[in-house]
């Protein structure tokens, strides 16, 4: 891990605060080479992915689409990504134990239609004991409040799960339902970030993230979560959740 400047201060940043951001971690070339195995993977793989790993804001309109999963399975450049990289090294310094790869997301929000991220935590949907994890948001283009910036509720890692219910968002079946709390108002920060900027969060830290409500940019990023490898997943009460929640959107034709 001799390539991460100031670990102590990351581990204690991210202890303390539940995130850190890592301006620059990827550079421009390195950006580049994302976008052009996303353009390709979604050109030559989506139109036979299965529905639950292809969510579009409109399915009916190939443009608006918002969330890929599992990017690993379907080109060994994002498996190299994912298991042999500086984002693992990341994640094992950061939640101080080896850790286990678990998905690659490709999120974006199209203008005019990218709708909010409700407020949840991740953690929700993970299942863990003890809940250690971590979920990295890489930036692929500028963002900022105008197409939908990331948003954290500082230190909320440490309070434990908030209640949650269903939400009508693709893809975040699940947000805080109390939500807007003095503590959640006066805690809350965001960061406008560049391309190549590496947002890292804790999977109890409370976050949430704008719209994009801009007329004509794109808000895309990639998602890489990891486990602590002392982290248990519950997996048949996951298995469970995540079958009903299929059904749910077939029914409702939303995939």
């Amino acid at each position: 891990m001799e390539h991460f400047k100031n670990k102590h201060a990351l581990i204690v940043s991210f202890r303390e605060n539940g995130f850190v951001l890592i301006p620059g971690f990827l550079d421009g070339d390195d950006v580049a080479t994302i976008h052009g195995h996303l353009e390709k993977l979604i050109k030559d793989k989506v139109p036979s992915m299965p529905p639950e790993h292809v969510f579009y804001e409109d399915k009916n309109d190939p443009s608006t689409l918002k969330q890929l999963q599992n990017l690993y399975s379907y080109d060994p450049f994002f498996y190299e990504m994912m298991f042999r990289s500086r984002f693992k090294d990341l994640a094992s310094l950061l939640l101080e134990d080896e850790v286990v790869p678990k998905n690659m997301q490709y999120f974006n929000k199209p203008p005019k239609k990218g709708q909010a991220t409700p407020p949840h935590q991740d953690g929700y949907y993970f299942m863990l004991d003890p809940n250690e994890a971590v979920t990295m948001w890489l930036g692929l283009e500028d963002v900022d409040p105008e197409n939908g910036c990331v948003r954290y509720i500082k230190g909320s890692h440490r309070k434990g799960i908030r209640a949650h219910a269903k939400t009508q968002t693709l893809g975040f079946s699940q947000g805080i339902s109390d939500f807007g709390t003095d503590d959640d108002k006066r805690d809350e920060v965001f960061f406008a970030t560049k391309a190549g900027d590496l947002l890292v969060h804790h999977s109890l830290i409370i976050h949430r993230a704008d719209g994009n409500n801009s007329k004509h940019r794109t808000r895309k990023a990639l998602g890489l979560i990891y486990y602590a490898a002392r982290a248990k997943e519950n997996t048949a009460s996951k298995e469970k959740y995540q079958q009903q929640l299929v059904e749910e959107m077939k029914k409702k034709a939303l995939i």
